[in-house]
């Protein structure tokens, strides 16, 4: 595919990404009803969970109780003592005291295990089911979408946002019924202990909600920019890993740095406002904390003169003032979980709820007798409304005819052949197959007629062998050998270590692209296809290899229809039909003698690639 296609697609997007900077805060309600629709499959898991959240709760609960307990124990002893009213401390009740306390202990870790085992089962489920739904709606998206963003937003929903809700999924849940817990329970124990020394404790909340809702206010839209800047830096770190070796061709390593620099320092800001901000919530606790701790020993003091309460109480209720502060801070410290779950989430929602490609229609028509006329029809077509790039594209291909696009560069090629496999429809007119508006078919049947060999070529890690038969999967190693000896790759193949279980990819240095291109064409070859299509198949080999690809390709399109999209006019001078195309309109159309003795369009090109040889 050319240079101005890709731009005539594009839609208009921020730097590098889809999200534009300063973009508000999430829809958080909607998002978190989303979300707790998936929790319902987990209703058993759940409960566990809220039950011994619970049950380490209330056992901790009760620890600062006992221990005060043993405060006054000691207390009485020891002024028994040194009034001679008692003989000391009774050691063996501190025991008893103390050996209960250590028991309640235990027990709260051990439930607050099992919960935090059962929670992190069920995050890593719904991080499962959220992946699998990604990687499977990938597969019904239209090309459309691909097109219009980058290769790191997409991956950037599959790691990095799926991997926030799967993390704060689990610490805030948890942490939301703990800490509900937590306070409900440790108010109780303080109204026990003095309803006074209580009310002046609630006293000081207002306090602290009002700094919770100003930083939690202030942070929100941080973290959202956060998470949109972190699918920026992965596309562009993709894309120059990518064409790394283009990158120091032609010197862009500064460009690409400041480029990279530039997004660095949004998504540096971005983050170290949301951090800064979250991380203010523990001091400005802790102050309003310390704050309680002198008015409840004030208090506690003139209580226990007053003789309405016991000295071990004042440390009781100094524990449970903490603690009581605790779930406050740890309130604001879940928002701040919440807010960034969010964020993520409904970027994940967003690609999981993008329009999908439909597959069929109601009364899709076979295509089993499919013979491979194709009609275009007053073809109109723009990848943006408003733009149109075909014009009014006509033409007939009988069954059998091998037809070659040409034309220069932005002329709309590679447009067709995508308008006739239905990656895109037409915005006017008709694309027919044996008569049939191929908007009649279903789109994955529609799709099985055609073979595809690509300018760029696609390879998955994976033997050579897999690789080849991906055209065919149930192929047999005889097939996928005998499609190699006509791509005139097998003897290449038995030179690799492993020959056709060596491993290979994409990235794979010891093979050419000539080399790759031969084993996509083997591929297609052994795929079998009624249709095929060559978009410049044969640009990556040398003169040789073309001759004997050309070859192979001539007896692989007998009997089939074929179009091939071709700048390198030698490879097409035995088609039937030349279609000349210039910005979206046939200009020319016939085989290669007419055309060159129409001294048109089409000759002036022929010539210009020909002329120094001749």
């Amino acid at each position: 595919m050319n240079k101005e296609e890709k731009e005539t697609r594009r839609a208009p997007r921020g730097p590098r990404g889809r999200q534009m900077a300063g973009e508000k805060a999430k829809n958080f309600s909607l998002t978190m009803k989303k979300l707790f629709h998936y929790l319902k499959d987990y209703k058993i898991s759940l409960i566990l969970v809220i039950l011994f959240s619970i049950g380490s709760a209330i056992f901790s609960i009760i620890g600062p109780k006992i221990l005060g307990n043993a405060t006054t124990e000691i207390y009485n002893g020891l002024i028994g003592k040194v009034t001679g009213t008692s003989a000391g401390i009774h050691f063996s009740k501190l025991a008893g005291i103390l050996l209960t306390l250590l028991v309640l202990y235990i027990i709260s870790m051990i439930f607050s295990y099992i919960q935090g085992w059962v929670m992190a089962g069920v995050s890593q489920s719904i991080t499962y089911r959220l992946r699998s739904q990604i990687s499977s709606k990938i597969h019904r998206m239209p090309l459309s979408y691909f097109e219009s963003k980058t290769t790191g937003e997409v991956l950037s929903r599959i790691t990095n946002d799926v991997d926030t809700v799967s993390q704060n999924l689990d610490q805030s849940l948890t942490q939301v019924i703990s800490s509900f817990t937590l306070a409900i329970g440790v108010l109780v124990m303080m109204l026990s202990i003095s309803p006074l020394m209580t009310l002046v404790s609630v006293l000081i909340l207002p306090i602290s909600f009002f700094f919770v809702a100003l930083i939690v206010k202030k942070s929100q839209k941080y973290f959202a920019r956060q998470q949109a800047y972190l699918g920026h830096i992965n596309g562009q770190v993709e894309e120059t890993y990518g064409g790394h070796n283009i990158v120091q061709l032609f010197h862009g390593e500064e460009k690409t740095l400041r480029r990279f620099r530039e997004t660095n320092d949004v998504l540096y800001q971005t983050a170290w406002k949301s951090q800064f901000l979250s991380t203010m919530m523990h001091p400005i606790m802790t102050f309003i904390g310390n704050l309680g701790y002198v008015v409840v020993s004030i208090l506690g003091g003139w209580l226990v003169i007053q003789n309405q309460i016991q000295v071990g109480d004042i440390l009781s209720f100094t524990q449970y003032v903490r603690s009581f502060t605790q779930p406050l801070a740890q309130a604001a410290q879940i928002m701040n979980l919440l807010q960034a779950l969010a964020a993520a989430a409904e970027r994940v929602f967003e690609f999981l709820e993008e329009e999908e490609e439909v597959p069929t229609v109601a009364h899709p028509l076979s295509t089993e007798r499919i013979k491979g006329t194709i009609t275009f029809e007053h073809v109109q077509f723009g990848y943006r409304k408003g733009e149109t790039i075909i014009h009014d594209f006509n033409a007939k291909v009988k069954p059998g005819m091998k037809v070659a696009l040409v034309g220069p560069t932005g002329a709309g090629k590679t447009t067709m052949v995508k308008l006739l496999m239905r990656f895109y429809d037409v915005s006017s007119g008709a694309i027919k197959i044996d008569g049939h508006n191929i908007q009649e078919f279903d789109r994955n049947e529609l799709r099985n007629l055609f073979g595809m060999v690509l300018q760029d070529t696609w390879l998955y890690s994976d033997t050579v062998f897999e690789n080849i038969r991906y055209g065919k999967l149930d192929a047999t190693k005889e097939e996928v050998t005998d499609a190699a000896i006509a791509a005139h790759v097998d003897h290449f193949i038995r030179t690799l270590p492993d020959g056709y279980d060596m491993v290979i990819n994409e990235e794979s240095d010891n093979i050419s692209g000539g080399q790759k291109q031969l084993l996509t064409i083997a591929r297609v070859i052994l795929n079998d296809p009624q249709i095929l299509i060559l978009d410049e198949a044969t640009s990556s080999v040398d003169t040789r290899t073309e001759i004997m690809i050309q070859e192979a390709m001539d007896r692989l399109m007998e009997g089939r229809t074929s179009f091939i999209i071709a700048h390198r006019l030698s490879t097409i001078r035995n088609a039937d039909l030349i279609l000349v195309m210039k910005e979206g309109d046939i200009v020319e159309q016939g085989t290669h003698e007419e055309l060159l003795k129409k001294k048109g369009f089409y000759s002036t090109l022929y010539h210009s690639q020909f002329e120094e040889v001749e």
